[in-house]
């Protein structure tokens, strides 16, 4: 394999993405990907706890991070800036 196709391989699919918004459960981030794969924009979920196992917020283990496509990052915090004025 080349090195060019490794490098490819290598490369997380997260790295495309970006952190648009954190929750503190698993409830909120639902909420919040559903709104905005509504508008079109795919939503990634990362977080440090399964939430079905251990489903508590305390210091920072119940943090959800909301990831979106770097291209569609700018939308995203529009939407949810006027989805908070409303």
């Amino acid at each position: 394999m080349t090195e060019k196709k490794t490098n490819k391989l290598k490369k997380k699919p997260e790295s495309e993405f970006k952190e648009v918004y954190k929750a503190w459960g698993s409830v909120e981030a639902e909420v919040i990907k559903s709104f905005l794969q509504s508008h079109g924009i795919p939503c990634l979920l990362k977080g440090l706890v399964v939430q079905s196992v251990h489903p508590f917020t305390m210091d920072g283990l119940g943090e959800i991070k909301i990831l979106v496509p770097e291209k569609d990052h700018e939308e995203a915090e529009k939407l949810l800036h006027s989805r908070q004025e409303e």
